[in-house]
């Protein structure tokens, strides 16, 4: 009887669903910040006696996906301390699944970005006072995501690195852009929320600050491609961004 207990359980956990399965491995935690309370998600430590920090940024879906720790432990094994950071909340995101229209979207995203950007910020400027980090944060921003972490990481002394995917300065952005982290961008050529000449005319506004700054572009990549599981250009853009990050954070 025993033995067909464990035998019944063992098969229970086999079945969970794939998201179960990868998000019981995160750490939570609730970081307080001038926005409020924002949960956080980590892997643990990276195996090194200083690991910096990453602050990993989700589309307007939030982290369900698996995907998102696929990418935690590709830059854990880079040796970096990754977090995801729920700057969207569950009110967030089911009022943009709720929008009727992109313009409905997009006025939501104004009226929600001074405290999404702080909430960054806010996070950041804590993780860069923790030891083990050893002052070094970047930041990684995916398709909403990478709207939230431009506007936050402009100016800013405590972003060390900054990676954006699929995503760009929001909509309307009208705050002056004097300069920016070292950056790196990652783009899917077939991209139609927000085209390829949308990444080009981004470096070209870094390149004119002065700042260090590379494109990434994955052919015919859409642009849902880097939270594509198990892809050849996700997997390549995943290695992509931990190897930018780790190369400007581990100096």
């Amino acid at each position: 009887m025993r033995l067909f207990n464990i035998i019944i359980a063992t098969l229970a956990i086999s079945f969970l669903p794939a998201g179960a399965n990868a998000q019981s491995s995160r750490q939570r935690f609730t970081m307080a910040t001038d926005s409020g309370g924002v949960l956080v998600e980590s892997f643990g430590s990276c195996a090194n006696a200083t690991c910096p920090a990453v602050v990993i940024l989700s589309g307007s879906k939030g982290f369900v996906a698996p995907v998102y720790d696929e990418i935690g432990q590709s830059l854990r094994a880079a040796g970096l301390n990754a977090y995801l950071v729920h700057v969207l909340s569950a009110a967030d995101r089911d009022a943009i699944a709720k929008a009727g229209s992109a313009r409905a979207r997009i006025a939501y995203y104004a009226q929600r970005l001074p405290d999404w950007i702080s909430a960054v910020q806010g996070v950041a400027a804590h993780l860069e006072g923790q030891p083990r980090h050893g002052g070094k944060v970047g930041v990684l921003g995916i398709s909403l995501g990478a709207q939230i972490a431009s506007a936050a990481s402009v100016g800013r002394a405590d972003i060390d690195a900054l990676v954006l995917v699929d995503g760009g300065f929001p909509n309307g952005y009208s705050q002056p852009v004097r300069s920016l982290p070292p950056l790196h961008l990652i783009w899917g050529s077939a991209d139609r929320t927000f085209p390829l000449s949308t990444g080009r005319e981004l470096q070209r506004t870094a390149q004119q600050l002065g700042g260090p700054v590379t494109l990434d572009v994955y052919e015919g990549g859409t642009h849902d491609f880097f939270l594509r599981s198990g892809t050849r250009n996700a997997g390549a853009a995943h290695q992509s961004a931990a190897n930018f990050l780790s190369s400007h954070l581990l100096r």
